[in-house]
């Protein structure tokens, strides 16, 4: 019995360490959260959110912990909350894997009917570095597959002069590319309304989005979901050519951002 009363202790002692090691691991995510969060200059408010979600899921452990040491229906709530967390991390796992991979693969080799390129921030009149890198990718499919047609499809947000469309076309034409080749769409302010608007002026031009493939130019992290989001909007085949980031810091802020996005994708868009 005494022995039995020594292990119940040492066990209770444990959990007591290392709940108090998870607290402390909560408030570092928290400061550290808080900084990515309030310094915009970062680019990495997503992460910091994140950061402040597992900081909360690792104090509500602790408690739960605490609190299933005494009646049976805490017990039950601990265990409902550690079996849906396993599942959620499972999930969050495996479409993380699916963006990492549709943004490593690039088909850019592959011939196609027509180029759909995405638009990002525009400063000014000025394409921004995400948007910058986009061009560079569609400028070299461009020049690899001289023949087809290509839609700029962006509108004009907050702080641009111009809409995405508009400046994308600037900057291919100033570059060589010929502008009878360049569709504008300025409507769109997503990446569901991207495809939407993009299929008819497709249609225009002979393509039919449906039977037809078409080149999706975009974010490496964004492949995943520009894709499904074209499936989404009745597109057939889409092969997506991806533009890397010069930062590298912030793949990982946008490849989780991106998981949640394709859930979100899939279940409301």
């Amino acid at each position: 019995m005494r022995r039995q009363r020594v292990k119940v202790a040492n066990y209770r002692g444990k959990r007591r360490e290392t709940g108090q090691i998870r607290l402390v691991m909560a408030v570092v995510l928290v400061l550290v959260g808080l900084v990515l969060i309030l310094v915009r200059g970062l680019g990495m408010r997503f992460s910091g959110f994140l950061l402040l979600g597992t900081a909360a899921l690792l104090a509500l452990s602790v408690f739960l912990d605490r609190q299933a040491g005494g009646e049976r229906c805490w017990q039950i709530v601990r265990r409902v909350f550690y079996g849906v967390l396993t599942l959620a991390l499972a999930v969050l796992i495996s479409i993380e894997m699916f963006v990492v991979q549709e943004g490593t693969r690039n088909w850019s080799v592959l011939p196609t009917d027509a180029v759909v390129v995405l638009g990002a921030g525009v400063n000014g009149t000025t394409p921004s570095m995400a948007l910058r890198t986009r061009l560079d990718a569609a400028l070299d499919y461009l020049e690899q597959h001289p023949d087809i047609p290509a839609v700029l499809t962006g509108g004009q947000g907050y702080g641009e002069d111009i809409t995405e469309a508009q400046c994308m076309y600037d900057w291919l034409t100033a570059h060589g590319v010929d502008g009878d080749r360049l569709i504008l769409e300025e409507q769109a302010t997503n990446t569901a309304e991207n495809f939407a608007y993009s299929s008819s002026l497709l249609e225009a031009r002979g393509i039919d989005t449906a039977e037809d493939s078409v080149a999706v130019v975009t974010n490496d992290f964004h492949v995943a979901r520009a894709r499904l989001a074209a499936q989404k909007a009745g597109y057939g085949a889409t092969l997506g050519i991806p533009a890397k980031l010069p930062w590298k810091h912030l793949s990982a802020n946008y490849y989780l951002r991106e998981a949640f996005a394709v859930v979100k994708t899939v279940i409301f868009d």
